[in-house]
C-alpha cells in the first residue's frame, strides 16, 4: 500500500542511495515526528544529502530527489 502522505516531505539520507543499483534510507519529518523509509533515486546520493520525497513505491519505500530549500538561510541574498 502506498504512503502518499510522505510525498512532498523533506528528509535527510542516513544511508546513501546507489541509484538504480540499490536503495538507501531516508529520515523524513512527517506526522509530527520522524520516520525512516527505503529511498530510491535516479542517481547515487551521499549520506547526509537533503532530499525531497517525489513518489511512493509502496509501504515504507519512496523515491527521492536531491533538494535545496529555496527559502533556506541564504534565500534572497543573491545580489545583495
Amino acid at each position: 500500500m502506498r504512503d502518499e502522505s510522505a510525498i512532498g516531505c523533506v528528509g535527510v539520507l542516513v544511508v546513501g542511495t546507489r541509484g538504480p543499483a540499490g536503495p538507501g534510507e531516508v529520515l523524513v519529518k512527517i506526522r509530527g515526528g520522524s520516520e525512516t523509509y527505503l529511498a530510491w533515486s535516479e542517481t547515487p546520493l551521499p549520506r547526509g544529502a537533503t532530499v525531497l520525497v517525489v513518489e511512493s513505491r509502496g509501504s515504507r519505500t519512496v523515491e527521492v530527489a536531491e533538494w535545496e530549500d529555496p527559502l533556506g538561510p541564504d534565500a534572497g541574498l543573491a545580489g545583495d
